[in-house]
Formats: structure tokens, C-alpha cells, sequence
């Protein structure tokens, strides 16, 4: 269950990221308010995960699941570029999430 809070954390954080882009600086409602409700989410089940969780385990994964995914929706929603070192440097943060998964509590 503290894993499934902890991706639930992670979805949530990706969400009100990818709708406060949406949201043009708060000037768009419904982006904005999806931003918010994304926003409090993600911090409620955060704290869920870490009832269970070391802070440093799942803070960690929770940022990494957190840049991976905006990263990955700004290159394919947004047409962002990506150069050859941020994919790399991509990898070794997906490498280290799956390290902290295997190796955690």
C-alpha cells in the first residue's frame, strides 16, 4: 500500500506540473484549478507513503517520478527539445527510483 501512495504522489505531482503549464501563469480556470486540486493530492498521499517510508526514500522517488514525467510529457506535449545528456541524465534518475524500489523498505 505505501507504494501504491507513493505512485499515486507521483502521478499527482506530474499532473498539477503539466496543468500549471496549461494553466498560462493562472490565467486559464480549469488548468488552474486541476493545478491546485493535483497539488493537494499529491501532498496527501506523500504523507500517506511516508507513514510507511524512510523521508529520504520516498522523497526522492517522489522528485524523480516527478521529473521524469514532466519531462517526458514536455517533450512529446509541448515539442520541448531534449538533448543526448539530459536523456542520459534522465536514465540514471529512472535508474536510481528503480535502485531505491528494489532496495527499500
Amino acid at each position: 500500500m505505501k507504494w501504491t501512495m507513493l505512485l499515486l504522489a507521483g502521478i499527482f505531482e506530474i499532473t498539477w506540473a503539466y496543468t500549471m503549464k496549461l494553466s498560462d501563469g493562472f490565467t486559464k480556470l480549469i488548468p488552474s484549478v486541476i493545478t491546485v486540486i493535483g497539488y493537494l493530492l499529491s501532498a496527501v498521499f506523500l504523507a500517506l507513503a511516508l507513514k510507511k517510508l524512510s523521508l529520504g526514500t520516498a522523497y526522492a522517488m517522489w522528485t524523480g517520478m516527478g521529473i521524469v514525467g514532466t519531462t517526458v510529457l514536455g517533450v512529446v506535449m509541448f515539442k520541448e527539445n531534449i538533448s543526448i545528456p539530459q536523456v542520459l541524465c534522465i536514465g540514471m534518475i529512472i535508474v536510481g527510483i528503480v535502485g531505491l524500489k528494489i532496495m527499500g523498505e
